[in-house]
This record gives structure tokens, C-alpha cells and sequence, in this order.
């Protein structure tokens, strides 16, 4: 065989090789998007959502009986951004009162799998409060789930149709778990109207980034090289933002209004560390509760009375 033959034989080998490289990784970016953002029906079951809830909250269903007898549980809908119909439920306070608690649910969650923290704030604490679907869960539409980016901005309407419901002058206080801790943090960092007072983040990523490379390792045991630079450049193309700009450290930079940050020492989904530079990056006032034996979004379930003092304690202070 000769120089010249070799030469061809070895530049379309490359060029295959290329080729395959650039096709896996381009079935591997669309399967990773797919994989981690679309829509999969995420909270459609009422039954199920509330079948699940009671049996890990029974002193939820007597509550929740009682307010659907009294026609207490309220749906009400929006037209959020990007033309999508979003759906809240809320609950009035039983006695009258400016405060305010918007619930943010976490990742393939609901509105009614937060109905342990309106528990708390309304049965408790004499608080008004709002319960969203982030879009793509529940009954809100869309497709694709946001990881609590484009959610921040939905939120902010619903902080508006807030002060509908319940008055201008409520005083608002957004807390959020996982997902919806993230989505808490990322608002955070926006112009936000006078109303809003404080906000609590119970288990929030860092970033998109972060989250997903983590995941990335610990589910299939792979690299953030070249993957997740390329999966982030497709969620740009279809879905207008990268999964380093969707970013809570970058957010809670620039919020100066008061954050409680919780996060359980057993979490491996959203691992502890994570709460410390999102901490650390956070201008004052803010407090930290690393709570003890709490796995991933737990620290309500397993510390319920302790956690309802922290909160009341907390939003007491700027909530008075």
C-alpha cells in the first residue's frame, strides 16, 4: 500500500470517527435536554398528589377536608409569560391579616405536595397563602420544566395577583423547597415590589450547572466534558437561556432583602455543600439551619416543630 493511499485511508477514518463523535454527542445533548426537562405530566393526578400527602402528612387531611367543606381551597388562573395559562391555588387566612406566604413546590412536584408548608403558615401562623404550579406540573401549562429560571419571572405575576387576592398592603414572605428553593433565590435577585419582605430557601441549587452535573456523575458516571457544554447550548437554541446563566449564586448576590437558607446535612440530591457559597454570596440579613439527619427536602417532615419555630421566629422579625 502506498504513502498516498495510507494518507486517504487515515483521513476518512478521521473524518468517520469525527463524524460518530459529533452524532453521539449531539443524540446524547438531545436524550440529556429530554431527559431532564421534559414535561412528563409532573403533578396531572390530583388523587394521587393528595393520596401521597396524607399519607406522609395525616394532620394534613382533616385540614384539607375542612377547607374544601368551607369552599376555602381556591384555584384562580393567569396568562404567565411566554402566552402560558398558570394555575395557583390559594387559601385566605381564617383570621384577618397582611401576611402573605407564596409556596414554591420543587422539581416534578405540585402545588398540593407544598400543602404541608401552607399548613404551616396558614393553620399555624395565620397567613394568607398562595400555592403555584410552576409551568409543565400541575395544572399550569408547558412542555418543558425550567429549572426555576423563566419561573422567577412567573412567580413576580403571581406576587402581583397576590396583592389582588388579599390586598395591596399584604406584607409577602416567598419560600420555596428544592426546585422551588432555586426558583426562590433566582427571584430574589429581581426588582421586586415593596410587598415582598423576606424569603426562605429550603434546599436550593446553586445553578442549573451545578445540579445537572452532579447528576451527570452520579446517575451515569460521566463528565461534564463535552456533555453538559453542549446540552447547555441546545436548551439555549430551544428554550433561550444555558444552564450557566440560570444561575441562584449569581441572583442571591443581589438581594439585600432578609433569606432564611435550610438545607439537611444527609441531602445527596442537592448536596449540603451547595448551601454554603449560596450562603456566603448573600449580602446580610440572612441566617443559616443546617439541619441534622435531613435527606433531600425532609427538614419539614422530620423536624415539624422546630421548623415551624425557625420560620415564625424568622419571619417575625421582618414580617412584624
Amino acid at each position: 500500500m502506498n504513502r498516498k493511499k495510507t494518507l486517504k485511508i487515515v483521513k476518512y477514518s478521521v473524518l468517520v470517527f469525527l463524524f460518530l463523535l459529533l452524532g453521539g454527542l449531539a443524540w446524547g445533548s438531545f436524550y440529556m435536554l429530554d431527559y431532564s426537562l421534559a414535561s412528563k405530566h409532573n403533578g396531572n393526578d390530583e388523587a394521587e398528589s393528595y393520596k401521597y400527602m396524607f399519607e406522609n402528612y395525616p394532620n394534613l387531611k382533616p385540614w384539607v377536608d375542612s377547607l374544601k367543606q368551607a369552599s376555602a381551597l381556591k384555584d384562580t388562573f393567569i396568562i404567565g409569560n411566554e402566552d402560558k395559562k398558570l394555575h395557583a391555588f390559594y387559601i385566605t387566612a381564617k383570621h384577618p391579616t397582611d401576611k402573605t406566604a407564596v409556596l414554591v413546590h420543587g422539581y416534578t412536584d405540585n402545588a398540593i405536595r407544598m400543602l404541608m408548608i401552607g399548613y404551616m403558615y396558614s393553620h399555624e401562623m395565620n397567613y394568607n397563602v398562595i400555592l403555584p404550579d410552576l409551568r409543565a406540573h400541575g395544572k399550569s401549562e408547558g412542555k418543558v420544566i425550567q429549572m426555576g429560571w423563566k419561573d422567577r419571572l412567573d412567580i413576580l405575576k403571581w406576587i402581583d395577583v397576590s396583592k389582588g387576592i388579599f390586598g395591596d398592603s399584604t406584607r409577602m414572605v416567598v419560600h420555596g423547597i428544592s426546585m422551588g428553593a432555586a426558583t426562590t433565590m433566582m427571584l430574589s435577585g429581581e426588582n421586586l415590589p415593596g410587598n415582598v419582605k423576606c424569603f426562605i430557601e429550603d434546599c436550593g441549587y446553586t445553578s442549573v450547572w451545578d445540579e445537572f452535573a452532579k447528576e451527570l456523575k452520579s446517575r451515569f458516571d460521566l463528565p461534564t466534558f463535552p456533555l453538559m457544554h453542549s446540552t447547555s447550548l441546545l436548551c439555549n437554541i430551544k428554550y433561550g437561556w444555558t444552564f450557566q446563566e440560570a444561575s441562584a449564586l449569581n441572583q442571591v448576590k443581589k438581594c439585600h432583602l432578609p433569606m432564611l437558607f435550610i438545607h439537611g446535612d444527609a441531602d445527596t440530591y442537592v448536596p449540603t455543600w451547595m448551601v454554603y457559597p449560596l450562603y456566603e454570596a448573600k449580602p446580610a440579613p440572612k441566617e443559616l439551619w443546617i439541619v441534622h439527619g435531613a435527606e433531600h427536602a425532609k427538614s419539614y417532615k422530620q423536624n415539624p416543630a422546630i421548623y415551624l419555630s425557625k420560620v415564625k421566629a424568622f419571619t417575625d422579625v421582618y414580617i412584624n
